[in-house]
């Protein structure tokens, strides 16, 4: 073979070769990112299940403390001998803790 014949060869040899290698390359980049596609995703729904469980968290604690706050007017209308006030208090609370229940039991089926 001529040296020019063989520097030719040689050259589509080596372009051959990058070309395969930058194939390989975007190979891997595309693989890469579905990875960080899909971690992003997961990453997003583990987001949905915190914002979720966080909304749960804050209307329990007002619930909780709407209870808290019932209980202490209680005490203080018998303290003062308002038994009527109290008894209406008592009532609501009972009432509201029922209802609680209630909804806890159905979500519970």
């Amino acid at each position: 073979m001529a040296p020019r014949k063989m520097k030719q060869r040689t050259k589509q040899v080596k372009e051959k070769i990058e070309k395969e290698k930058e194939k390989e390359n975007g190979e891997c980049l595309r693989e890469e990112q579905r990875k960080i596609r899909a971690k992003f995703a997961e990453m997003e729904r583990q987001g949905d299940r915190l914002r979720a469980e966080t909304e749960m968290l804050m209307k329990q604690t007002a619930r909780t403390q709407i209870k808290m706050a019932l209980m202490f007017n209680i005490l203080k209308a018998r303290e003062h001998g308002h038994l009527i006030e109290a008894s209406t208090l008592a009532r609501f609370l009972r009432e509201l803790v029922a209802k609680e229940r209630a909804k806890a039991g159905s979500n519970d089926v």
